[in-house]
């Protein structure tokens, strides 16, 4: 995912540039909602084959995923609404793009290539899912390799080198894109599960009165302990990776 340094640069740029508007009649929820509508925008240029326009008006909706939450924060209009309606209009967002790339492959009788949507359609929806029913029941599931700014990237990038018609070891860049997100959509999914399963067994040991886990394999005082254990590594680079 996104390094939390660039993110964090990404939202200080859009908060200084949606600072004009902070006194402006214009609201959070409106960017929002005109983000589904580019979006629905870019989708219809998908569906009827012009690739080219249609991955730049995508890319160009994926700015007001960050704009709308910059104008809140400088507004001071950060209401648990907004984020609600944000997270919603997400989804639909990537339904209408998953479904524009459905009537491309369908208009040229592809075979094959709409089942990837679909794949990708549902895992895209469960990785947002598992978080949110995580965080609903008091978890923390923030880990995982594809949250949506990812998403957005890989269909703008392989919609743009699918309409330049450039090969990817004989497949079109769009395919390859498709196979990743739907491979690593519920890779994600499946990575969540296990952070919140990993939680959970915790909280149950705790209530039960038993110390924590022990690690695996348990440093041996005789020799020196390694500074940064592999398995330590590992958890803490899944950790990183942020959020959706």
């Amino acid at each position: 995912m996104f390094t939390q340094k660039f993110q964090a640069w990404v939202r200080r740029w859009a908060e200084r540039l949606v600072g004009v508007f902070r006194d402006s009649p214009l609201t959070p929820n409106m960017l929002t909602l005109f983000g589904l509508v580019i979006t629905g925008l870019g989708a219809l240029l998908v569906a009827v084959g012009l690739l080219l326009p249609g991955g730049i008006v995508l890319a160009f909706a994926g700015f007001f995923d960050v704009f709308d939450g910059a104008l809140a924060r400088a507004a001071g209009k950060v209401y648990r609404y907004g984020a609600f309606l944000d997270s919603t209009v997400d989804r639909y967002s990537e339904g209408v793009v998953y479904l524009g790339i459905l009537i491309y492959f369908l208009d040229r009788h592809d075979g094959w290539r709409p089942i990837v949507v679909l794949v990708a359609l549902a895992g895209s929806f469960l990785v947002s899912y598992v978080r949110a029913r995580a965080q609903s029941l008091g978890f923390t599931c923030d880990v995982g390799i594809l949250a949506r700014p990812e998403r957005v990237v890989i269909i703008v990038a392989g919609l743009l080198l699918e309409a330049m018609g450039l090969k990817i070891g004989g497949a079109t860049p769009l395919t390859v894109a498709l196979v990743i997100l739907a491979i690593g959509t519920n890779f994600t999914a499946v990575q969540r599960v296990w952070v919140v399963w990993q939680q959970n067994r915790e909280e149950l040991r705790a209530l039960r009165g038993l110390p924590a886990s022990p690690p695996l394999n348990p440093p041996n005082p005789s020799q020196p302990t390694p500074s940064q254990p592999v398995r330590t590594a590992m958890r803490r680079f899944f950790e990183d990776l942020g959020k959706t």
